[in-house]
Formats: structure tokens, C-alpha cells, sequence
């Protein structure tokens, strides 16, 4: 029974080049693999949670069901901000795409 256990420490030894570098790709590849998909996943959340703020900048409701009057709306900060979402949700879609294609060549995976 002692003959059929090898030691861990006894094999990486004994291992050749070819499998050190094996060894050495995979773990590298596969860390890459998932900083990357975590790059995509995050720039997907990022673009998500702006998206949802500038829907929320046109939510104008008035102070309660039974006034006419709209809550305080300044027109040119609504504009501004709208206008800087915008263009930041572009930016990150732009990314978004070329980080995706970028995983797939990398990784020879769809996203």
C-alpha cells in the first residue's frame, strides 16, 4: 500500500519542462481568463446603474398625487447631467465592445 502513494513534492520534482510550462500556462491563462470576464461583467454593471440614473432624471412627479405642481426642476442641470451620462454611457459601451471582442481572441470564447 506505501508503494501506491506518491508525494506531491517527490512528482513536481520529477516533472519536465514541458510540463512545468504547461502547468505555468494554465494557471496563467486561467487567471487571465477571469480578471477579464470580470472587466466585462463590471463595465456591464457600470453601464447598467448610469443607465438607470439618467432614467431617473426624468422622473418629474409632482410633491404628491393631488398637486399640480411638479417637484423643483432646473431644466439646464437636467440637461447637463443628462448630456454627461450620455456620453459617459457611450464611453462605456464603446469599452464594453472592445474589452468583449478583445476576451474572445484572447480566450478563443464568446462572451
Amino acid at each position: 500500500m506505501e508503494d501506491e502513494l506518491q508525494p506531491r513534492f517527490i512528482e513536481s520534482l520529477q516533472r519536465n519542462n514541458d510540463q512545468i510550462r504547461e502547468d505555468r500556462a494554465r494557471t496563467i491563462g486561467a487567471d487571465s481568463e477571469l480578471i477579464y470576464r470580470r472587466r466585462v461583467e463590471d463595465l456591464e454593471l457600470k453601464i447598467k446603474r448610469l443607465e438607470r440614473e439618467q432614467d431617473g432624471l426624468i422622473d418629474i412627479s409632482p410633491l404628491d398625487r393631488n398637486s399640480l405642481t411638479f417637484a423643483d426642476f432646473n431644466p439646464e442641470a437636467f440637461v447637463q447631467k443628462d448630456m454627461e451620462l450620455s456620453l459617459t454611457i457611450r464611453n462605456l459601451n464603446i469599452q464594453l465592445e472592445v474589452t468583449r471582442k478583445r476576451f474572445e481572441y484572447l480566450f478563443g470564447k464568446k462572451y
